[in-house]
């Protein structure tokens, strides 16, 4: 567990998560590094770039990388989605647009109820979660984002 995760337990603070939803799982990125929230946008494909990257896209005159998180995390695309939602964050100076099913709501959950990945969670998904929220039945995966953009250098 990080230091951050660790000292925000002890105080009972808590977070804010954008959700959104992949294949029907719920996951959960760390507002503060959400910069917008796109809907259909032109994407123009990058020769050569890794099968995660889906292209490019103008965002008030930045170049931003299209990360298709389906294929980050070992899925396949969905032949019948006719829109596709994006999230753009930040990492390193660059922004990023990750494109996702659909963006739910802003969730503030309490650090205390943090918990690190299950060990039956998939080996993939485990290497780009921070951990999990246990919500109502459902389990809410925080991504790791400079991780998730990592595993662009790696084949999937």
């Amino acid at each position: 567990m990080s230091s951050n995760v660790a000292l925000a337990q002890e105080t009972g603070t808590t977070r804010d998560f954008l959700t959104l939803k992949i294949n029907n799982q719920l996951f959960g990125i760390p507002v503060l590094q959400v910069q917008d929230v796109l809907g259909e946008t032109n994407v123009t494909r990058i020769p050569l770039a890794p099968p995660q990257v889906a292209g490019a896209l103008n965002l008030r005159g930045r170049i931003v990388t299209a990360v298709n998180v389906r294929r980050c995390l070992g899925l396949t695309d969905q032949e019948n989605q006719t829109k596709k939602m994006s999230i753009v964050v930040e990492q390193d100076n660059e922004l990023y647009s990750l494109i996702i099913d659909s963006v739910g709501d802003v969730l503030a959950l309490q650090n205390a109820e943090f918990e690190q990945n299950p060990p039956t969670l998939d080996l993939l998904w485990r290497s780009v979660s921070l951990g999990v929220y246990r919500l109502d039945g459902n389990l809410l995966i925080i991504l790791d984002i400079a991780k998730l953009l990592h595993s662009l250098n790696r084949p999937n």
